[in-house]
């Protein structure tokens, strides 16, 4: 996940973005949960957990590793905790590919020497079945998709706390961030803008931002009205 480089001074801050209204830090309620898990020292956020229901509704957990100083002139949340709701067709289409992989009671490890990614651990558990498997790049279309899928809502998240970091300490870093921030989304790197779209309206309607961030913004939010 991608640093802010060129900033005046370091800033590593705790970032818990807001619960909604009514809403708690973890799921409850019945129905079937997709879960993924998430480690990669060699990346700035470096373990995170993103679970959710068929319709959406979720909970994303990210952290950055405490045992490495942060590099300088950069800005980065060192936690995030919210609740998320995702585009429910989005959500349906997942927890169809892992009802399509046995509810991912699989082995879906490659054998392929594939540079490492990151391990996912995927988990389906639902009262039609439960499973989980653990894979650096997945042998499975299915599998391997869901992944790179998640891996993407996961990095929006995180962008979408950058953004809340610098318009909140940095504004100036904004126009290089949203510059990255539509690119990135353009080629699948970033998915489901839809989960930040606070912050996004924030920016958009923001007379002290600067107009060409303000633009992206609302680029992206007319991109994401089409995402749902």
């Amino acid at each position: 996940m991608r640093r802010v480089a060129g900033l005046a001074a370091v800033l590593v801050v705790v970032l818990v973005l807001a619960v909604p209204a009514g809403g708690e830090t973890s799921l409850g309620g019945g129905g079937a949960v997709l879960r993924m898990e998430y480690t990669n020292p060699a990346l700035e956020i470096s373990n995170w957990t993103l679970e959710f229901h068929a319709d959406g509704r979720g909970h994303f957990h990210a952290d950055r590793d405490r045992s490495t100083a942060p590099k300088p002139e950069t800005i980065e949340p060192t936690t995030v905790d919210r609740n998320i709701a995702l585009s429910p067709a989005f959500a349906e289409r997942m927890f169809a590919l892992a009802r399509r992989q046995r509810y991912l009671n699989v082995e879906c490890e490659s054998r392929m020497k594939v540079a490492f990614q990151g391990w996912k651990t995927l988990s389906y558990r639902g009262p039609d079945g439960e499973g989980s498997c653990r894979f650096n790049y997945s042998r499975e279309k299915d599998i391997q998709a869901m992944g790179d899928a998640l891996v993407g809502v996961a990095s929006t998240l995180v962008e979408g706390a950058r953004l809340e970091l610098l318009l909140a300490h940095e504004p100036l870093g904004l126009d290089r961030e949203m510059e990255y921030i539509v690119g990135a989304y353009k080629d699948g790197r970033l998915r489901q803008i839809f989960a930040i779209q606070g912050i996004l309206e924030r920016l958009a309607e923001d007379p002290a931002v600067m107009e060409r961030v303000r633009k992206q913004a609302r680029l992206l939010l007319a991109r994401e009205d089409r995402e749902k």
